[in-house]
């Protein structure tokens, strides 16, 4: 039985591109975004890989990240189900605001501390606590019983609210998953087992996750 779930974080959207906190504001993918979006589609489809169920978030960087992977893989019509608990963690006032720019405002520690910490919110925002907290949810009721059912799924979303995915899966502490990098559109494709525990790990694009 297929028990299939693939992972692809978005493609580089404008406001990756300008080093802003992005956060739940809604950007488009930049050429380059489309362009990896679009060469995730072919990755899979050279790795035979095609899907029945498919799930991304509400912002549009998310969702036409999918639906250029789907046409890739000559399904542009598979539908797919949006929802907020797969948003980008919302980053409050640090949204919008260039990276470096916030660093001069409140110092590097504090920004650090704000990005890197699993459970300190920004003024206004959410933690990555608080991001797993609505994720996972979310997965064990749609996303979950999907890939046991012997669906293969596909899930596009963002840098933190697949961290939370990720934490699951993988088993990573509070500790550890805070520091990890997910490139943008590099698909990532487990494979699980009757008690959804992970069977094999693949990335395929050696731009790769790095703790």
């Amino acid at each position: 039985m297929n028990r299939i779930l693939v992972l692809v974080r978005h493609g580089q959207s404008d406001w990756n591109l300008k080093n802003l906190f992005t956060g739940w504001e809604d950007p488009d993918l930049t050429g380059k975004g489309v362009a990896e979006a679009r060469a995730a589609g072919k990755s899979l489809k050279a790795h035979g890989l095609s899907f029945d169920r498919a799930f991304t978030s509400n912002l549009v960087r998310a969702r036409r990240t999918l639906q250029l992977v789907l046409a890739e893989l000559g399904t542009p019509d598979l539908e797919s189900e949006r929802d907020r608990a797969l948003n980008e963690r919302d980053y409050g006032v640090l949204s919008g605001l260039n990276k470096d720019d916030a660093i001069r405002r409140w110092g590097d520690e504090q920004v650090d501390l704000w990005r890197r910490s699993y459970d300190v919110r920004p003024p206004g925002g959410e933690s990555l606590k608080d991001t797993v907290a609505r994720v996972l949810p979310y997965y064990c009721q749609k996303i979950l019983p999907a890939v046991l059912g012997g669906r293969r799924v596909i899930v596009a979303g963002h840098g933190n609210s697949l961290r939370a995915l990720i934490m699951v899966l993988d088993g990573l502490t509070p500790e550890t998953i805070p520091e990890l990098e997910l490139a943008t559109g590099v698909p990532l494709v487990y494979r699980l087992k009757p008690d959804s525990t992970v069977g094999s790990k693949e990335m395929l694009n050696p731009k790769c996750i790095t703790a």
